[in-house]
C-alpha cells in the first residue's frame, strides 16, 4: 500500500507541471490549526473582563491577627516544639556587632542566643 501511494504522489507530482503542488504539500496547506468557530456566536456577544483585578476590601484587622498572620507568612517551622525559624538580616553599625560578638564569646554563645536574649527581655518589658 505504502508503494501505491508513493506511486500516486510521484504521478501528482508529474502531472503538477503547470503550478499545482503535489499531494502532499495540498494536504498539509489544507489544515489548520485553528479551531473551528462558532458561527451562532458573534464576538460582540462576549463581556470584556478586566484588564487588573481590584484590590480585595478588608476590614481593619486587630494588631494580634495581623502579627499572626505575619508569622504564619515568614516563618519556617523549627524542630524545636512551640517555636518557628524567622530568619534575618541586619545591618547594624559595627560597634554594636563587635559587642554583641564579645558578649557571645565570653558567655561561650552565638550572636543568635544573645540576640534572642535581648529580644524576650524587650518582649518582657513590653507587656
Amino acid at each position: 500500500m505504502v508503494q501505491g501511494t508513493q506511486a500516486r504522489l510521484t504521478a501528482d507530482a508529474d502531472a503538477g507541471d503547470e503550478g499545482e503542488l503535489p499531494c502532499r504539500a495540498m494536504a498539509s496547506r489544507k489544515r489548520s490549526n485553528r479551531r473551528p468557530t462558532r458561527s451562532g456566536r458573534a464576538s460582540s456577544d462576549q463581556p470584556e473582563l478586566p484588564l487588573t483585578t481590584r484590590p480585595k476590601q478588608r476590614g481593619p484587622v486587630e494588631p494580634e491577627q495581623a502579627a499572626k498572620i505575619a508569622v504564619a507568612r515568614r516563618a519556617k517551622p523549627s524542630p524545636v516544639p512551640d517555636h518557628v525559624r524567622l530568619v534575618l538580616t541586619l545591618e547594624i553599625r559595627r560597634a554594636l556587632a563587635e559587642q554583641l560578638s564579645l558578649q557571645a564569646i565570653r558567655e561561650g554563645k552565638n550572636i543568635e542566643a544573645i540576640l534572642i536574649e535581648v529580644l524576650e527581655a524587650a518582649a518582657k518589658r513590653w507587656r
